[in-house]
């Protein structure tokens, strides 16, 4: 049975980390290493056609976007390696994506002056939040394929975003617009407890 959001912040908010120290240092505190790629998701799964999914850009924009998924794949593709890490405490080093880089993306759009923080919208009502500096990162994309392989619905697909430097939760699935805005607001995980910003690396957990 799911857990009410409540009860898995307070649940991994007490959660003893198993720590297996990583040689090269790679590993954030509190993490461990695992071949895995664990399925975690708060709600049904999202299963989109991609002759019916479309990405919209909207909020503090010059003017709103609406992309088809065969939009996404006519922009040039990139493939980049990164490690991820899931705020329930594992990480996997050495992922390849495959999707549109970000500054691909954000070359298509026109925020206005006041823009200074996005909130991500996935299917399923999911949202998070990102600076927009962090959100324009170099090592951020629409991501369709990881290790060669497309995402597969429970992994976030036909789409997720990545954003390599923060933990997993703030690389939505089932990705579908980005909502520009003056102010930063929470999102979904955020709301429930979860830090506002998600540095593994000073273990930016819990608000």
């Amino acid at each position: 049975m799911e857990l009410n959001p409540f009860k898995r912040v307070a649940r991994l908010r007490a959660a003893d980390p198993k720590r297996k120290p990583d040689e090269n240092d790679r590993l954030p505190p509190g993490q461990y290493l695992t071949d895995k790629f664990p399925v975690l998701t708060h709600g049904p799964t999202q299963r989109v056609p991609k002759d019916r999914w479309r990405f919209k850009v909207f909020g503090l924009v010059e003017e709103e976007i609406a992309w088809t998924y065969d939009d996404i794949l006519a922009m040039p593709q990139v493939e980049i390696t990164a490690d991820f890490h899931c705020v329930t405490r594992w990480s996997q080093l050495d992922n390849r994506w495959k999707g549109v880089s970000i500054h691909e993306v954000m070359g298509r759009i026109r925020p206005r002056p006041e823009a200074r923080f996005v909130t991500i919208h996935g299917y399923g009502g999911y949202t998070t939040n990102l600076p927009l500096d962090e959100l324009a990162d170099d090592d951020v994309l629409l991501a369709h394929t990881r290790n060669g392989e497309s995402l597969s619905a429970e992994h976030g697909g036909p789409l997720r975003l990545i954003v390599p430097k923060l933990y997993a939760w703030k690389s939505a699935k089932w990705v579908n617009g980005l909502e520009f805005m003056a102010s930063d607001r929470p999102g979904f995980w955020e709301s429930y407890g979860y830090h506002m910003h998600g540095d593994p690396w000073t273990e930016e957990r819990f608000s």
